[in-house]
């Protein structure tokens, strides 16, 4: 263990510059999110405000799409609800790391969490350098990323209003590449790989399901499984 203390400012700055493949990988999302606001229903300042309030890529397409069909306010609460109840995981994960601080920290870095995030912030906790400022990292990777994401929508909805047909350029397929890079590295492990697997099964053989029911059917699917081999593999470690 090395007791180099690494200054917040550069802990910030290395978090925001480790995110940099993240963020290329969501700006056509918001882009795309922006674009499709509108169309849906949302003024541009509701759409704006989401990115701004509730700044849940998935969630917000899922919401999107389930306004515009006419979904009552309670389908989409709780459906946006249990898509994001991965980040309950995530907050148990990161929990130990950020216990100490006070609470005007773990509040903002509790909202700013997000899959990208997550996927980069664990690997600097797990560095066993001995630097009392990672959360200072942490911050720089929230910020980059919520930053980010408002940009892009902002520019969604702008392009929207002057671009024709862009829509039709196909650059919702980031979606599922940045999805596939920040999931396939955390698959190491049997709980992991088995949630993964479910989920997915779930999801294909649910996806005729009205409202988007199939994908909170595969959340509770992936997340029943994982927790299953976790408990599996906690008893064979005690006896």
């Amino acid at each position: 263990m090395s007791d180099k203390v690494i200054p917040r400012r550069t802990e910030f700055w290395h978090g925001a510059r480790d995110t940099v493949p993240m963020l290329v990988g969501a700006a056509p999302l918001g882009m795309i999110f922006g674009t499709l606001a509108v169309p849906s229903g949302l003024s541009p300042a509701a759409a704006l405000a989401m990115s701004l309030i509730v700044f849940a890529g998935s969630s917000q397409f899922i919401a999107l799409s389930l306004f515009a069909s006419g979904t009552g306010l309670a389908v989409i609460v709780l459906t946006t609800f249990v898509v994001n109840l991965r980040h309950a995981l995530y907050s148990a994960n990161l929990l130990p790391h950020v216990a100490h601080l006070p609470q005007r920290w773990r509040l903002p870095l509790a909202f700013w969490l997000t899959d990208e995030t997550f996927a980069i912030v664990q690997h600097r906790y797990a560095d066993d350098d001995g630097s009392p400022f990672k959360h200072w990292y942490y911050l720089g990777s929230c910020l980059s990323m919520y930053l980010n994401w408002f940009f892009w929508t902002v520019a969604g909805v702008v392009a929207g209003r002057v671009v024709a047909n862009i829509n039709g350029l196909g650059l919702e397929f980031a979606m599922a590449a940045t999805f596939v890079a920040i999931v396939v590295p955390l698959l190491g492990s049997r709980p992991m790989l088995a949630s993964a697997l479910v989920a997915a099964a779930v999801a294909l053989l649910a996806r005729g399901l009205p409202f988007k029911l199939g994908l909170i059917a595969a959340a509770f699917a992936g997340i029943a499984a994982g927790v299953a081999l976790e408990s599996r593999a906690g008893k064979r470690t005690d006896r």
